[in-house]
């Protein structure tokens, strides 16, 4: 017989022990375990092991609500933030919950026993009453490459930064890393300090923020103030200045491409080179913004170990690629930082009642369940702000629909489709996003079924929502009668 917990968490990331955590301080009676992939905690930071991998937000908005944030740092190198998820699990008394190496790949509900049976990759199952998907977005299993021409006739190594050898060597070597986004500005100043000369190969350009590694304001109210209580300042001011810019940035975006035009003319000193490699044709924020810590990919640039090329691949050659207007960029490293692939609820295929759960063709219940799928949830971020704040968000709702039902005697949790289709979940432009569009739920034309990108107002609305309205509600089967059991 399968072992039956309360609770399944997937995923032992960030989501998954801050939902693990406020499992426990709110409903420590319930039995849950988290069912983690791979054989660490970290989830995202874990898995990405490439030069310089860091926050792209700041770490007193991705940190937890409820663990302050203790190292100097406001933009935290990956080691660190994967050392802050697991003191987490550590002091919450969660590791003994998680069990590692435990692939889910299906989950059937069936209404007869208002239960998930959840498989493993080994073969093995396990029984809940209610699953939380807290696995991210990202597929562990493959990053997004392009099917580049002539690239088996290149004569160096191509690399994927998903999937960084921990043996490379790069000094003295030339680099060339083809992208534009957060992992291509993260990798250029951090392997250009000891390559021979990395170049940041772009189609086209993306939009760049620099932000101070370090808050000076946070380190000053640090010094007068409880940890705790300083904290929750500065996550307070660095939410009103991001949303407050974000805000900005949809409703005057051409003062906010201004600014940030005006931040890398002032680094560089070059403004033709600016408006060549740094001029988008996009608005501000309809892609996600790259962050610089402290410019330092302008640092870069300025010194002469890194620079930009905006040009189209025509194909890869022996010593490197061609572009199409006939230059060659020579390299004995080429890095694909070509983007990710999206994948929801970490692939796991689901059924109910035998009948396949189609999450693409699936209404976003205030984008943490699926309509007419019950007692399942699951955690997605903003795309305009840090993850951990809509994580949690998250989370407390679950909390309090698990004790409206316990509260009620409640076994079973159905959101009800209004119909139609509604728009996308996301809303990015970026590729990586738009090749995804189709795997994802979507978002209805009015509450409880529209997602707002609006943390200020989520977290007023949030703990306040009506858990009863479209949610139809049922109660434990009764049990089969004696006699049947005893056939």
């Amino acid at each position: 017989m399968a072992e039956h917990f309360d609770v399944l968490i997937i995923g032992a990331g960030l989501s998954g022990i801050g939902a693990a955590w406020r499992l426990q301080e709110q409903l420590p009676g319930k039995t849950y375990a988290i069912l983690e992939a791979r054989d660490a905690i970290g989830g995202t930071w874990d898995l990405f092991r490439y030069p310089g991998v860091r926050s792209d937000s700041d770490m007193f908005t991705l940190s937890y609500p409820f663990r302050p944030w203790r190292e100097p740092e406001s933009i935290a190198p990956g080691d660190k933030i994967r050392r802050y998820i697991e003191d987490t699990a550590a002091d919450g008394g969660i590791l003994p919950h998680i069990r590692f190496g435990s692939r889910v790949v299906t989950a059937s509900w069936e209404s007869a026993t208002a239960r998930w049976t959840v498989g493993l990759a080994d073969g093995s199952s396990l029984t809940c009453s209610f699953l939380y998907g807290c696995a991210g977005y990202y597929d562990y299993a493959t990053g997004y490459q392009p099917d580049f021409p002539g690239i088996s006739e290149f004569s160096g190594q191509v690399i994927h930064p998903q999937f960084w050898p921990s043996d490379l060597d790069y000094t003295g070597k030339r680099v060339v890393v083809i992208g534009s986004g957060a992992t291509a500005v993260t990798l250029v100043p951090a392997m250009a300090a000891d390559a021979a000369q990395v170049t940041m190969l772009q189609r086209s350009p993306t939009y760049m923020t620099v932000l101070p590694e370090r808050d000076i304001i946070a380190d000053g109210l640090r010094r007068v103030l409880p940890l705790g209580v300083a904290n929750r300042l500065t996550r307070a001011k660095n939410i009103a200045l991001t949303q407050g810019f974000y805000q900005l940035a949809r409703r005057r975006p051409q003062r906010v491409r201004q600014i940030l035009r005006s931040f890398a003319v002032k680094a560089l000193d070059d403004p033709a080179y600016v408006d060549e490699h740094f001029n988008p044709k996009y608005d501000p924020w309809d892609q996600r913004l790259c962050v610089l810590p402290s410019g330092d990919l302008y640092t870069a640039i300025k010194s002469g170990k890194a620079g930009i090329v905006t040009d189209h691949i025509d194909t890869f050659v022996p010593e490197g690629i061609r572009l199409r207007s006939g230059r060659v960029l020579e390299a004995d490293i080429v890095v694909s930082a070509t983007g990710l692939s999206l994948i929801p609820m970490g692939g796991v295929r689901a059924t109910v009642d035998g009948k396949p759960v189609e999450i693409g063709e699936s209404a976003a219940y205030r984008g943490i369940m699926l309509g007419d799928v019950p007692n399942l949830a699951y955690c997605i971020g903003y795309t305009n702000a840090s993850w951990t704040l809509r994580a949690d968000l998250s989370h407390r709702y679950v909390m309090r629909l698990l004790k409206h039902m316990d509260r009620h005697g409640y076994a079973v949790a159905v959101p009800k489709t209004p119909g139609g289709r509604g728009r996308p979940l996301l809303d990015l432009s970026s590729g990586y996003v738009q090749r995804a569009l189709d795997k994802f739920p979507r978002q209805g034309e009015r509450d409880p079924w529209l997602v707002r990108q609006n943390y200020l107002r989520d977290v007023i609305a949030t703990p306040r929502a009506d858990v009863t309205r479209d949610m139809t509600f049922t109660r434990r089967p009764a049990p089969a009668p004696l006699e049947e059991i005893a056939r």
